[in-house]
């Protein structure tokens, strides 16, 4: 589709995604390579922190595409909680993960997703995000 960093606030180094796959109101899926010397590598894999990260980076992109369409910039968002973390497998630099955001519901400046990062079609990790906007 194409290239995630017009669709979110964060800039290098805390760009945890490459490309947004698909945009819209219920499901935001982008693609990630992990590289050598990106700020959550460490020991040659891919933290949980950099997990959390992607996931919520794939939910600001999702809505940073929508409002990017409407001639608006992307809102700063916040996670506020993590729920059922569930982490399977560290990825490896190298490796590409594909992460899968679906919007349960928003609450006023409240969103709550649920998302599943995958590789080489086997989910690694799941949570829920309550994330925060910006007004």
């Amino acid at each position: 589709m194409s290239e995630a960093k017009q669709y979110i606030p964060q800039a290098e180094p805390f760009v945890m995604i490459d490309e947004v796959l698909q945009a819209d109101d219920t499901l935001s899926q982008t693609r990630f390579t992990i590289r050598e010397g990106h700020l959550f590598v460490k020991n040659g894999q891919f933290t949980e922190a950099g997990l959390v990260e992607n996931m919520a980076q794939t939910a600001a992109a999702g809505s940073g595409y929508k409002t990017k369409q409407s001639g608006q910039r992307p809102v700063v968002g916040y996670i506020g909680a993590l729920k059922n973390l569930i982490i399977n497998e560290l990825p490896k630099t190298g490796d590409t993960i594909t992460t899968e955001i679906r919007f349960i519901h928003q609450v006023m400046n409240a969103q709550i997703v649920q998302g599943k990062v995958t590789k080489d079609g086997r989910e690694i990790a799941s949570c829920e995000l309550k994330i925060f906007l910006q007004q």
